[in-house]
């Protein structure tokens, strides 16, 4: 008898990860069969921008997203992952134009069409470089079906999307103000705006009054009254509604402009007077449309002043004008006030540039009836969202839309399908490119130089990349896709527009379940970032601790709504679990034989298995219970619980004199039980940490499916529940834990036999004599009496369990007198530092003037200290009891 295979003492991811990884690959272990008739499970990877590197967000998220894919091949799905990559406009753009700039070379220079081969050939060299990170954290995802939002396929589902809403009066083109970056010489949408606080001012400014007087408005930003048109005002202000229909004087310009009156203003912001600059503000563009006010623009797309500025102005910065404004302001006599005030500044979130809102030429599409659709969709229950209180920030959002500006002035991504011809003016948008005017046949036709929002193909992803425009086994079977795994952050960018898109254009929800996972953070809660130096690299981690520590530390802590907390020690943590599982297959390894005994679990004898199997039962539950209902962190740590401490700690603990016995029948109960439970643990754990369960499972003995991907989930076995064990089985714990109190206690050495005293009758005195030998080697006892009438000896710890009295004699194991003795001088310690703690912390100096976290920590040292003492002074006086009663 023995192991047929020994394991290395320690496990090594490295050598490992690789191997396996290959092996699923050359089995096409991942490829997903639309002729399948098995029941279909589906979903998109959130693709990741074709510049990026992996970090903690990604992980958490295909770590998430694995552990369903896997768990619902083990219950017989028929399960498509997508894979693939965003073409990341902006950013791919810039990381190109960088690379340019350091070969002396500009964009322009180069020109359009060798500047996008310049991208396509960078998409080739470093593209894939995100999607080998992927790779190495064991997505099971179908690589035979990987995508690119602009491989040919979905650039011709994006053409087909846009030429179709525009046909139908969805897409528009039209001037409208616009975020603007200087920078990045584009529009960004709404979303793209990130919002920062900073310090400003409000500049109260008198403007003159046509028939005397003057009235004051207020402005966060001075420069943008030179393409003032009006002064606004609430027709309801007792204040000012009697200017209503009269004119003020610009200063600076000497400009006549009209006082309107209009429900927009806040009365209670600066004077109650709103300057109105309809080409510089989204709320002055709309209230200047209300009342046909011109548009009068004052700063360009590079952010300098322009000629409607003025000469004392133009080609000034911005921000530069602001100044030179101000200091006009306050040399005419005009500048009334400036207040001190923190205000939320746009910027790009691609360069960090201040946006600018200006009105320009842009495409886009009407929301308002898409929106309507993919809201009522979640109202009615056929798209749910895991956690729910995200529904709220989703109506939110979805009622409140705005129509979505999806040209970009920038030349990567998909161009814009619209042409005008030069003779006509014809506004031509074509699935195919033109040759010729419909119109009137002139072949003078130029293109849209603008190209599409990338979010606008990704929109599209979980029906493009199954085919669609095509009518394709793909799209047929696995769309509307099961769930969609991501991060909240991109609830408004992605989610929302692949809900409208998709019920649009298939009449169908995208996704049957949203589960929206939270922020991976720093141990302190703090967002990571470069800037702070609290980055933590999910490659660097993978090469130190393996992928299944760091994949199990994510899941663990991936509790449903809230952050994760995450630090390099606690992914350590996780490995030492990682370890765990290798030393306890080691330990079964060489305990098993091939062939595996055959028994039939439902009538095993011994008590230790038949609370095994039962217990087996409940994890085999809880498990599938916790991924069903994304609680991930549940599932992850009934796992950890139950290997731990029920599997390591004690099963296997308990099972070692029958595995040992000369008693064949106890001996190969043993092991088929031991094989059972530990190869449906591996079974168990594998969507989890896939790599060191599928490297175990090839070295187990009775194994007829070596891939462990395509083990089906354990059966469930309900002849083998027995809610009445598991009660047994804390009553054993509480006898063996009573003992092993005692040795902790007084120090004992632990190879040092004891005598324990059970004074107890009926079925617990019963149960103790059918399990005396299990009993005796997990407590080390020399000697276990179980008597209903025994006398207890003086000089005896004693522990009540469950109403039966325990006792473990001292005299001859412990020398009573030198244990006081040492006792004494400890607590003699204790009391001096003590004592020093509660001095320290007398003093009002170092409480109020230390660092909080200082005086917590002392605080935390003197109830430590205290609890130390009791401890010791309880100890010290039963010793001194047993003392007594030894004399």
């Amino acid at each position: 008898m023995g192991g047929q295979v020994e394991l290395s003492k320690g496990y090594e991811s490295r050598q490992v990860e690789e191997r396996w990884r290959d092996f699923w690959d050359r089995e096409g272990t991942f490829t997903a069969d639309p002729e399948s008739e098995a029941p279909a499970f589906s979903m998109v990877i959130p693709p990741p921008n074709v510049t990026g590197s992996l970090h903690m967000g990604h992980a958490l998220n295909i770590t998430l997203q694995d552990v369903l894919c896997r768990y619902k091949r083990q219950n017989g799905y028929n399960v498509l992952w997508v894979p693939g990559t965003d073409h990341a406009g902006i950013a791919t753009q810039n990381v190109v134009e960088r690379a340019l700039a350091q070969e002396g070379i500009s964009r322009e220079e180069l020109g359009r069409e060798e500047f996008v081969r310049r991208v396509w050939q960078w998409r080739e060299e470093y593209g894939d470089k995100i999607l080998n990170q992927v790779k190495r954290m064991g997505a099971s995802v179908d690589w035979s079906r990987q995508r690119f939002t602009m491989d040919e396929g979905l650039s011709l589902a994006v053409r087909e999307v846009f030429v179709r809403l525009f046909e139908e009066g969805l897409i528009y083109r039209g001037d409208y103000i616009i975020n603007w970056c200087p920078r990045c010489q584009t529009a960004l949408a709404d979303l793209e705006v990130e919002y920062e606080e900073q310090e400003g001012g409000i500049y109260h400014i008198a403007y003159p009054l046509a028939g005397g007087g003057e009235v004051v408005v207020a402005t966060t930003r001075p420069e943008t009254m030179l393409g003032d048109t009006a002064v606004a005002v609430h027709p309801e202000d007792e204040r000012f509604r009697h200017l209503v229909g009269g004119t003020v004087r610009l200063p600076l310009v000497d400009r006549d402009i009209p006082v309107v009156a209009d429900t927009h203003v806040d009365t209670s912001f600066g004077t109650g007077c709103l300057k109105v600059t309809p080409a510089h503000d989204p709320n002055d563009f709309d209230l200047g449309e209300r009342h046909g006010l011109a548009s009068v623009r004052v700063i360009n797309d590079t952010g300098h002043m322009t000629e409607d500025a003025g000469l004392a102005y133009q080609g000034l910065d911005r921000h530069t004008a602001r100044e030179r404004v101000v200091a006009d302001l306050r040399e005419q006599g005009v500048l009334r006030q400036v207040e001190k005030y923190t205000h939320n500044v746009g910027r790009c979130y691609r360069c960090s540039t201040d946006i600018e809102p200006l009105i320009s030429k842009q495409w886009f599409v009407a929301t308002g009836a898409l929106a309507r659709a993919a809201t009522d969709a979640v109202r009615d229950g056929s798209t749910r969202f895991f956690p729910e209180h995200w529904l709220t920030h989703y109506y939110d959002w979805m009622d409140n839309i705005r129509d979505w500006c999806i040209s970009r002035q920038i030349w990567w991504g998909h161009r814009i399908p619209a042409w005008t011809c030069g003779d006509c003016g014809e506004l031509i948008v074509s699935r195919e490119d033109p040759q010729a005017c419909p119109s009137c046949g002139s072949q003078n036709l130029a293109q849209d130089e603008d190209v599409l929002d990338t979010w606008f193909s990704s929109a599209l992803w979980p029906f493009s990349t199954l085919g669609w425009p095509g009518d394709t086994k793909d799209l047929r079977t696995f769309y509307p896709t099961s769930v969609l795994v991501t991060g909240f952050d991109i609830i408004f960018f992605w989610v929302a527009r692949m809900m409208m898109m998709g019920i649009h254009f298939r009449e169908q929800v995208p996704f049957e379940h949203v589960y929206i996972h939270a922020l991976v953070r720093d141990e302190e809660g703090q967002k990571m970032s470069k800037s702070k130096g609290n980055v933590i690299d999910p490659v660097e981690v993978i090469e130190e601790y393996g992928a299944d520590a760091l994949r199990f530390t994510l899941a663990i802590l991936a509790a449903m709504g809230r952050d994760v907390k995450l630090s390099k020690p606690r992914i350590e943590g996780y490995r030492h679990f990682i370890n765990k599982i290798w030393n306890a297959a080691r330990f079964a390894l060489m305990n098993l034989q091939d062939p595996v005994p055959e028994v039939d679990f439902t009538s095993v004898k011994s008590f230790s298995h038949r609370y095994i199997l039962q217990e087996m039962e409940r994890i085999k539950q809880e498990v599938a219970q916790a991924v069903e209902g994304y609680r991930f962190n549940d599932a992850a740590h009934d796992l950890y619980q139950f290997l731990w401490h029920t599997y390591c700690d004690w099963y296997l603990e308990m099972i070692k004199p029958e595995l040992f016995s000369d008693d064949e029948e106890l001996r190969l109960e043993a092991q088929a039980c031991l094989h059972k439970s530990f190869t449906e643990l591996l079974v168990l754990l594998h969507p989890f940490v896939p790599f060191v369960t599928q490297e175990l499972w090839d070295h187990f003995p009775g194994i007829e499916e070596k891939n462990l991907a395509r083990v089906p989930y354990p059966e469930m076995r309900p002849e083998c529940r027995n809610e009445e064990l598991p009660a047994w089985m804390d009553f054993l714990q509480q006898v063996v834990v009573s003992v092993r109190n005692v040795r902790s206690e007084l120090e004992l050495n632990p190879g040092r036999r004891l005598t324990l005293l059970a004074r107890m009758d009926g079925e617990r005195a019963a149960f103790l004599e059918r399990n005396r030998r299990v009993v005796s080697e997990l407590a080390r006892l020399e000697e276990l009496r179980i008597d209903a009438e025994l006398t207890p000896p003086g000089a005896a710890a004693s522990n009540v369990v469950d109403g039966c009295e325990l006792f473990v004699p001292l005299e001859g194991v412990v020398d009573f007198r030198a244990e006081v003795e040492r006792l004494d001088k400890q607590l003699g310690k204790v009391d001096k530092d003590l004592s020093g703690s509660e001095r320290k912390l007398a003093n009002e100096d170092f409480v109020n003037k230390a660092p909080a976290d200082v005086v917590d920590k002392e605080r935390q040292r003197r109830d430590e200290l205290r609890q130390k003492r009791d401890k010791l002074s309880s100890l010290r006086e039963k010793l001194a009891q047993y003392q007594q009663d030894e004399a």
